[in-house]
């Protein structure tokens, strides 16, 4: 009879969970926690929170602050941080706007294309300056903010009206204003919920097969359960009627472009030796180097990913508000960016984070402002309690490195 795998059954599992939680690795209890307290609280206090309108309008909200995020975490798992993705952002969506707009009228996929790979340019500059002259990220990432703030503002002034550029294209502007025929969410919840169950049961049943460690397959099932349940909810939530004059009802076309970026930007960090390389770069970049690991492409890719995901943050960000304008707050939206991806549960300290960090920290974040923004409380009180979470969470972190450092 071959020998049982570990962790293989159900209470096995569940005891090296329980031992995991208890060294520091919690993985993302405590913001789901904390994002399901925030709930409670702001439904106990305005009972439109949880209105369809509302929770579909916190999806489109949250966008931003999680694709910001998701671009922070290429850095954040090197132990490096990218100051500028707030601008790079902002020259994201100029970009897209100019080529798009009546100077140029280049197709809007083709524009939306120009945009991403300008910032992911941006990100790599930033990277061979890391890279090749060994300097602080943090000091280049600063000159690059103050820079491309310039850059933005020269751009705004020269292609734009009164420090604005409105974004004329239809497909642009949908991207978060446009929605799913009700019929179309289903069909590409159905398929998503399928893949997902297909590539969760055959990767747990190879692991298995292998005599690696894997969860029991009621793990498993519980897991595409809970997935399963969660995409129904979200489709039936959006399909509800939230139109007050005209009838509303759809999944925003942004729900699906975010979920696309966190499936194959998860793939690529959980699946591909690229992903496994930045792991052991953030985790001891000297034994990476020692193993075989190339320091300098591994991370000159990262800062590219960084400034890639950064220009479809902003040109979401352009696509909810119809336009770009020389006041975008970059400086702003980088903390926001870092705040994701921290209070999500990604380590300042390299060697740990995942795209699901910075869907939940992003959630978190929208979920602020959403539910002050009910309660009618003034843009400081938002400010204080986001700094108040991103302390608790940056606190977290460090009490969890300290466990696993005595562990």
């Amino acid at each position: 009879m071959p020998e049982r795998a570990p962790n293989s059954t159900f209470g096995q599992y569940l005891t090296g969970w329980a031992k995991r939680i208890r060294y520091g690795e919690s993985g993302v209890l405590p913001v789901v926690g904390g994002l399901i307290l925030l709930v409670i609280i702001f439904q106990v206090q305005d009972s439109v929170f949880l209105s369809a309108g509302n929770l579909t309008n916190l999806l489109v909200q949250g966008s931003v602050f999680v694709l910001l995020g998701m671009a922070e975490v290429w850095v954040l798992i090197l132990g490096e941080i990218d100051l500028s993705v707030g601008f790079n952002a902002g020259i994201g969506a100029v970009i897209t706007a100019i080529l798009a707009g009546s100077h140029h009228n280049f197709p809007w996929w083709l524009a939306i294309a120009g945009g991403m790979l300008a910032t992911a340019a941006i990100g790599a500059l930033w990277g061979v300056l890391v890279i090749r002259l060994r300097l602080p990220s943090f000091v280049v990432t600063l000159a690059g903010l103050l820079g491309l703030q310039g850059l933005l503002l020269y751009l705004v002034n020269a292609y734009g009206t009164g420090g604005t550029i409105r974004i004329t294209n239809n497909v642009l502007n949908d991207l978060t204003n446009g929605n799913l025929s009700p019929v179309a969410g289903w069909v590409v919840a159905i398929g998503s919920v399928a893949l997902f169950s297909a590539a969760t049961i055959l990767r747990d049943t190879r692991r298995r097969r292998s005599g690696l460690v894997a969860p029991p397959m009621a793990i498993t099932l519980l897991k595409v359960g809970a997935v399963a349940v969660a995409v129904v909810v979200l489709v039936l939530i959006c399909n509800t009627n939230r139109g007050i004059l005209v009838p509303l009802r759809g999944v925003p076309f942004v729900v699906p472009v975010i979920v696309g970026f966190l499936v194959s930007f998860t793939f690529i960090l959980g699946r591909t030796r690229f992903g496994r390389y930045l792991y052991a770069i953030g985790g001891n970049a000297e034994a990476a180097r020692r193993g075989g690991v190339s320091l300098g492409w591994n991370r000159l890719w990262a800062f590219v990913l960084t400034g890639f995901t950064a220009g479809a943050a902003g040109i979401i960000y352009a696509s909810r508000l119809g336009s770009i304008s020389n006041n975008i707050d970059g400086g702003q939206l980088v903390l926001y960016a870092v705040a994701a991806a921290v209070i999500g549960g990604a380590s300042l300290f390299g060697g740990r984070g995942k795209m699901i960090h910075a869907l939940l920290g992003g959630l978190v974040i929208a979920t602020i402002y959403n539910g002050m923004g009910l309660l009618g409380l003034a843009a400081s009180y938002q400010y204080m309690v986001t700094a108040l979470v991103l302390l608790a969470a940056v606190t977290i972190d460090a009490l969890a490195r300290r466990g696993r450092t005595a562990s």
